[in-house]
């Protein structure tokens, strides 16, 4: 019944679930059939590093929060302090559980398996978007130029880190050992 008592653009977050989900697995082979363009690089995973694959989060996410509020603000009257520290939250939340799960069912128990990171990469958008909800529905005492910043920063750690990635497991391709965009041993 709480689903029935939800505004507009509650349900949008829920509906974002699959979509998100589509999206992210629909980006995983962009950089390969771009022929590994460099701008491509820097918004689709350019190696199997579990850095890289965090970016199936990051723009889709970012896409998907953002063109809603850019269509729907002024329509439904959207709290965009409420709405981008959601974001924020969805997204940051989303992360960090495929970060936590992917290397949990790794360390502790050596589960490598293509339909259990698939799954972890399902789950890490679903809990995100739910976090992502519940903060939106509580509102934010921050302007929303803090949320804004955040994602700013985290989209710069994302581009810089593939550009010069640091010398340690999270963002080394475990199939050949290299590291970022420009394949750093």
């Amino acid at each position: 019944m709480k689903i029935l008592n939800m505004g507009k653009e509650e349900r949008q977050i829920l509906l974002g679930i699959p979509i998100l989900f589509l999206l992210g697995c629909g980006a995983h082979f962009l950089y390969e059939l771009s022929g590994s363009q460099f701008l491509v690089g820097l918004f689709a995973p350019v190696n199997e590093s579990v850095w890289e694959h965090l970016k199936l989060v990051l723009w889709p996410m970012i896409l998907w929060w953002t063109i809603y509020y850019i269509r729907m603000a002024r329509r439904h009257d959207i709290d965009a302090a409420a709405w981008f520290m959601g974001a924020f939250t969805a997204l940051i939340s989303a992360q960090s559980v495929i970060l936590l799960l992917f290397y949990f069912l790794q360390g502790a128990f050596g589960i490598e398996s293509v339909v259990v990171d698939i799954m972890i990469f399902f789950l890490g958008i679903l809990l995100g978007q739910l976090i992502g909800l519940r903060q939106y529905r509580h509102g934010s005492s921050v302007s929303w130029l803090v949320p804004l910043m955040l994602i700013a920063v985290l989209i710069i750690f994302s581009i810089v880190f593939t550009l010069l990635p640091p010398n340690i497991p999270l963002f080394e391709n475990p199939g050949t050992g290299l590291r970022g965009i420009f394949e750093i041993d």
